[in-house]
């Protein structure tokens, strides 16, 4: 029997499709965006395809039958040298569950895969003011200051 307030990390693989619902509604009421998360989900194939492929890692915190965290990461194979790279895309806890170590331990998973990959190091962008990811990025990694530019696909 599971004891309130324990959870699970899991990964999600193509077979998930119900736990991928699941973060992905997750992450549309963390992030306070349902309509990104929920409005124009991938169909069946694609979700397979990218959750069974190389470069693409999700992972969900499972509590009670519940996906009460997750994150969403690429795996970057780099050109100069035989290794690669990890970047979270997506990292969220629901409101409800935070303070609770889940952020944490959802990591540490992801560092261990990164790890048995071969990967270097895991990389994660914080946005100016999100204070607790920035405590939360602080105490597992090393800050830097860089500049992010988005640049728009297509021609004017």
């Amino acid at each position: 029997m599971t004891q309130p307030d324990r959870f699970h990390i899991q990964r999600i693989r193509g077979e998930d499709s119900t736990l991928m619902d699941g973060l992905l509604t997750m992450f549309g009421g963390a992030f306070e965006d349902r309509d990104t998360y929920n409005s124009k989900r991938p169909g069946k194939d694609y979700m397979v395809r990218l959750l069974d492929s190389d470069c693409f890692i999700a992972l969900a915190a499972v509590m009670e039958g519940e996906v009460v965290g997750g994150l969403a990461a690429y795996e970057l194979q780099k050109f100069e040298q035989e290794r690669s790279e990890v970047y979270i895309y997506d990292l969220a806890v629901s409101a409800a569950h935070r303070r609770r170590g889940i952020a944490t331990a959802l990591i540490e998973e992801l560092k261990d895969i990164s790890s048995a990959r071969g990967s270097y190091v895991i990389f994660v962008q914080a946005d100016y003011g999100d204070e607790p990811a920035i405590a939360l990025y602080s105490k597992l990694g090393v800050r830097e200051e860089v500049l992010h530019f988005d640049i728009a696909v297509g021609r004017k």
